[in-house]
């Protein structure tokens, strides 16, 4: 009977690791990457602009979460040593840059776009052209900013961050923060609006 559990325990551990490797493997196909660059099981990557210059990574990234680059524009551009937490989003229609050494945690969302139109009859067609012509290449009137995230930044869990913000050297976002401002360097930010909270030394 321990043989039976031992032989389920390393198959099991060789699909595991058979499973990494070929979601690591679909995600870097869309990706342009450097040494060190890993995405794990729970990674997914979305470059509707099938355009890989649009996802750039630096050496030793690790990426959980998901990117997603819209068709209609969009870049998405990260450091050195940056982690990327599971269940986190970076959605990009302009442009997102994170720089190194940048810690953002689990179920975190940032997004440089609206998304939709305010109209809502320009945000219903669009919708509806969506699903009978899949994602469009025009931007319309959809509001977008780009994100700037500085060295040393740490994005706690279920953070989000929204457009045209730009992230301060080694500030830290708190749990649960909404950032809809720029944030200083070196400070702690709370809250939704988020706020600064704390200066650090």
């Amino acid at each position: 009977m321990r043989v039976i559990y031992y032989c389920a325990y390393l198959f099991k551990g060789f699909i595991r690791k058979l499973s990494h490797k070929i979601t690591d493997l679909a995600c870097k196909k869309d990706v342009l990457f450097e040494k060190g660059t890993k995405f794990t099981m729970t990674a997914k990557v979305e470059n509707i602009s099938k355009n890989i210059n649009n996802i750039v990574i630096d050496e030793n990234t690790i990426v959980e979460g998901r990117l997603v680059v819209f068709n209609y524009g969009g870049k998405i551009n990260i450091g050195k040593n940056v982690y990327v937490g599971v269940g986190s989003n970076i959605w990009s229609g302009e442009s997102v840059t994170i720089g190194n050494d940048v810690l953002i945690s689990h179920n975190v969302n940032i997004i440089d776009t609206n998304s939709h139109e305010m109209d809502h009859i320009e945000r219903a067609e669009r919708y509806l052209s969506l699903i009978k012509n899949g994602h469009p290449r025009d931007k319309t009137s959809i509001i977008t900013s780009p994100i700037i995230i500085k060295d040393h930044a740490w994005i706690s869990f279920g953070a989000t961050v929204l457009k045209g913000v730009t992230i301060g050297e080694g500030a830290i976002i708190a749990a649960g923060a909404v950032v809809t401002k720029n944030v200083p360097p070196f400070t702690v930010v709370a809250g939704n609006p988020a706020v600064v909270v704390k200066n650090l030394k």
